[in-house]
């Protein structure tokens, strides 16, 4: 069975840099983008006042800003909640890695 195509459909600006998302999966989630505006396109967007120029692209199913910015609702949707820690992924090889010898030595 093919996986449901993620789509936004409704969005509530509840913060300086932060949206309530509902999706429609059913979905909820509060996320606060901040840390993710960087790069030309989202630098304008670290503006309060122009972050709160979202709107829904019923079309494409996601969140747009007037200078074209935009993000996949995909990502949106596995961004993790206001308030929740982004954790780094351990590395594959971590399990390779050798221990520090000299860690009792210390």
């Amino acid at each position: 069975m093919p996986k449901a195509i993620v789509r936004v459909i409704a969005v509530e600006l509840v913060g300086p840099h932060s949206l309530a998302l509902r999706f429609n999966d059913g979905a909820l989630r509060r996320v606060d983008l901040l840390p993710e505006l960087e790069g030309p396109v989202f630098e304008p967007l670290r503006d309060p006042a122009y972050f709160s120029r979202v709107v829904l692209d019923p079309v494409a199913g996601t969140v747009v800003w007037p200078n074209g910015a935009d993000l996949a609702p995909e990502f949106l949707r596995e961004f993790p909640e206001e308030g929740v820690r982004r954790t780094k992924k351990k590395s594959p090889n971590s399990a390779l890695q050798r221990p520090d010898r000299f860690a009792a030595r210390r």
